[in-house]
């Protein structure tokens, strides 16, 4: 098989394309691999679609392709330009690229692929590119995959923010919770932002939403009630969030008593931080003899860290009716034990008693919400932080958001 007719098998090259030449520099460690169209060849119209001749050529193009074995490979071509009468002259779409790629769509497919696997810097050593090179293929398969995302609105969403690095830099996701993908990312974390995504729907769109899960943050509070239609029996608010306010309470409490402990001498309370946070299951063995000791000790950390505990009863309950009952006892404790944290997180707790007590129609919680947090954190780790907001933005749709990012193959020659 001579080298035009091999290439032109390993690059798929069909009629009316054909392989001219192939040119191996073993000192470049490359292969180049002109391509160029059969003579008298018609191409169909960019527009219409209509079979037309050729007009003049473009340029030559450069695309690089997968390597033959450890030389690079790249495609060389001029690509013809049609003149349609009713739509004038069209460049023609290629075979083997998408459009204003540098890279042949195998390539592209390979380089999409070790971008999911590892971070830019590391695709940029495997494959032999530069960061700014795979930072273009990251957004242009994003704005694919945006271009080809189906419209709906998911029947149960999930609001949360994330970090954009050190200060108060936001920026607000939309969740998925059934599909577990990211629906929208925005600017910041007020009310407007939310918004911002309510407002590509209508109030038909949104009145197919059954329940979204959120903190209790007043800006997303009122964006949904702005919004979304009977947002009060749809808003539930996170029972990790919830819980997160009496863990606060029960560490402040820990930090004002170990300090007045520490004047008098008494250590007691000492490295114990973490041990107060944990659930009483998730006490480590070898400190569950340590941790009883205090635990049972006349310490206003221990009644804290009671209370705590029995708000987790209240999760367990099937019946609206026996949880609101739960919850007035829990909520006379607390706020009757003269534990000033304690008290403050139980009244924030009684004022949006209305959102927590929705979990027991709807059932859901933000947990894969912070599931997609957490691999966020991973790939803003992996990278080192990001130059702008619009990079951060692309590489969460890129690895989160559940997008068909990839090119679809080109069947006709000078078909869009």
């Amino acid at each position: 098989m001579k080298d035009t007719e091999l290439y032109a098998v390993l690059l798929d090259i069909r009629r009316p394309w054909h392989v001219r030449d192939v040119q191996i520099n073993p000192e470049k460690g490359r292969v180049d691999v002109w391509i160029e169209e059969d003579a008298g060849a018609t191409f169909a119209c960019a527009v219409c679609g209509k079979s037309v001749g050729v007009y003049d050529h473009t340029e030559e193009q450069v695309w690089r392709h997968l390597d033959t074995c450890q030389y690079q490979t790249y495609v060389h071509a001029r690509l013809p330009r049609t003149a349609c009468p009713d739509d004038g002259v069209k460049q023609i779409a290629t075979l083997w690229a998408e459009p204003r790629s540098q890279w042949t769509r195998p390539m592209e497919i390979r380089l999409i692929d070790v971008m999911k696997e590892c971070d830019l810097t590391g695709v940029t050593r495997l494959m032999q590119t530069s960061w700014d090179q795979m930072l273009g293929v990251q957004c242009r398969a994003v704005q694919r995959g945006l271009s080809r995302k189906e419209r709906r609105v998911p029947e149960r969403i999930g609001i949360d923010e994330k970090s954009l690095g050190k200060g108060h830099h936001y920026e607000s996701i939309v969740c998925d919770l059934d599909r577990g993908v990211v629906e929208y990312v925005v600017d910041d974390r007020k009310q407007e932002s939310l918004e911002t995504y309510y407002r590509l729907f209508t109030s038909e769109e949104l009145a197919g939403i059954k329940a979204v899960a959120l903190d209790m943050w007043d800006p997303y509070i009122a964006a949904t009630r702005a919004c979304v239609p009977d947002a009060d029996k749809k808003i539930v608010f996170d029972r990790y969030h919830v819980t997160t306010q009496m863990t606060k309470a029960v560490d402040k409490v820990r930090r004002m008593e170990q300090r007045t402990l520490e004047q008098e001498g008494d250590r007691r309370l000492v490295k114990t931080k973490y041990l107060w946070l944990r659930n009483e299951e998730n006490i480590p063995p070898w400190r569950r003899g340590e941790f009883d000791k205090i635990k049972n000790a006349e310490l206003k950390t221990s009644r804290a860290w009671a209370i705590k505990e029995a708000l987790r009863g209240f999760w367990g309950y099937v019946y609206p009716q026996c949880a609101g009952k739960y919850f007035k006892a829990w909520h006379f404790w607390a706020t009757h034990s003269r534990l000033r944290p304690v008290i403050s997180a139980a009244r924030t707790l009684k004022r949006h008693l209305a959102g927590i007590m929705t979990y027991f129609t709807h059932r859901v919680t933000n947990a894969t919400a912070e599931g997609i947090n957490s691999k966020i954190q991973t790939i803003k780790q992996m990278a080192c932080g990001y130059r702008n907001r619009e990079h951060y933005r692309m590489a969460i749709y890129f690895h989160c958001g559940g997008l068909d990012l990839y090119p679809r193959p080109c069947t006709e020659a000078g078909a869009a």
